[in-house]
C-alpha cells in the first residue's frame, strides 16, 4: 500500500519561461517566500513527475509542475542515496559512491537496506526489490520496485521496458575518434577479472556505443550507451580503447584525478511496469569530472577542446 502521509499534490502548466521558486510564489498566492522554500526542500515539488530541490531550476513552457502544501512527513535523507521519483510501485533514486545496490551479505549496508529503513518509517508495507545495478563506485541512477509485481515485470521484460540507459565518463588521455562503437566477448578468469576478447572466448558477447563529448590531452569525457549490460563491460571496453575510466583501479592506468570511479549513470529512460507511461530521468554530469577537465586544460595552457571530427 502506498503511504497514505505522502503529499496530495496542487498541479500547474507553464506557460512561460521561469525560475521554480518564483513560479511557486506566483501559482501559490499568499504563501511566504520561506514555506516555499521548505517545501522545496522537503521533497514536496515535482517537474514532470521528477523531485525537484533546486530553488532556480529553470522552468520552460509546457513543463508541469506539482506542488504540495506541506512537506513529505517522512522525507528520506540520505548522504549515499537521493530519492529521484516514488509511487506506489516503484521509486527511482541516484546512488552515491561507496554504497552497494544489494548486499552480498546478511545485514550489509546497500541501497536496499536504506529504502527498507525509509519504507518503514514512512509507514509503507513494502520492501524494496532490486532490478539492476551499479557497482560499489560507480554513482547514478537505479528504479527498485516496490511490490513484486512491478518487480516480475521489469526483471522479465527489461530489455523492451527499458528504452534508454546512458552512463557518462572521465577517461584518461585524448579520444582520437568523436564516436564509435566496441564490441567484443568478455569473459572473467577464475580471480574475477573480466578479459576482452575480438573472438568467442566462451564468455559473453558485449556492444559499448560511445560519443566523445569533450577531450583534452589528459582527459576525454565520454558518454556511453549499452546495447548489452555485462560485468564491467564499459571499464573493459574503454580500457580496450585505450583510455581507461579514471581512478579505475582494476582495469585502469593509475589516473585519478577525482579520487573515485569516474563513472556515472546519468539517464533512465523506461515504460512505467504497471501503466505503461514512458518516465525519462537523467542527472547533470558530476562536477568533479567537469573539474578535472577545466583544470587539465588550464594546466596545459589551453582549454578543452571540442569532441574530435
Amino acid at each position: 500500500m502506498y503511504n497514505p502521509q505522502a503529499p496530495q499534490y496542487t498541479t500547474f502548466q507553464v506557460k512561460e519561461e521561469a525560475e521554480l521558486l518564483a513560479f511557486i510564489l506566483k501559482s501559490l498566492d499568499g504563501i511566504s517566500r520561506s514555506k516555499a522554500k521548505s517545501i522545496l526542500s522537503g521533497s514536496g515539488v515535482r517537474v514532470n513527475r521528477k523531485i525537484i530541490t533546486q530553488f532556480d531550476f529553470h522552468l520552460l513552457p509546457g513543463m508541469v509542475v506539482e506542488v504540495s502544501k506541506r512537506k513529505n512527513a517522512t522525507p528520506l535523507t540520505n548522504r549515499f542515496v537521493k530519492l529521484v521519483y516514488e509511487d506506489r510501485h516503484i521509486c527511482v533514486i541516484e546512488k552515491n559512491i561507496g554504497i552497494l545496490s544489494m548486499a552480498t551479505d546478511h545485514h550489509q549496508f546497500c541501497v536496499k537496506t536504506v529504502l527498507d529503513d525509509y519504507f518503514r518509517k514512512s509507514r509503507q508495507k513494502c520492501t524494496a526489490h532490486v532490478v539492476h545495478r551499479l557497482d560499489r563506485d560507480t554513482s547514478g541512477l537505479l528504479v527498485y520496485a516496490k511490490t513484486i509485481e512491478a518487480e516480475q515485470i521489469l526483471e522479465h521484460n527489461w530489455r523492451e521496458i527499458v528504452t534508454d540507459r546512458r552512463y557518462v565518463a572521465l577517461a584518461s588521455g585524448r579520444m582520437d575518434r568523436a564516436k564509435g562503437t566496441v564490441a567484443s566477448w568478455l569473459k572473467d578468469n577464475k580471480a574475477y577479472f573480466t578479459f576482452s576478447s575480438p573472438v568467442d572466448n566462451g564468455g559473453k558477447y558485449a556492444v559499448t556505443h560511445f560519443t566523445t563529448l569533450k577531450s583534452n590531452d589528459a582527459y576525454s569525457l565520454v558518454e556511453l550507451k549499452l546495447e548489452t549490460g555485462r560485468k564491467n563491460q564499459i571499464r573493459v571496453h574503454l580500457q580496450d580503447l585505450g583510455h581507461p575510466v579514471c581512478g579505475d583501479i582494476k582495469y585502469g592506468n593509475g589516473d585519478d584525478p577525482c579520487g573515485r570511479l569516474c563513472l556515472h549513470a546519468f539517464r533512465l529512460d523506461f515504460f512505467h511496469p504497471i501503466t505503461g507511461e514512458p518516465l525519462h530521468f537523467e542527472t547533470p554530469i558530476p562536477k568533479a569530472f567537469l573539474l578535472a577537465m577545466k583544470k587539465a586544460a588550464e594546466t596545459s595552457g589551453a582549454d578543452a577542446q571540442n569532441a574530435p571530427v
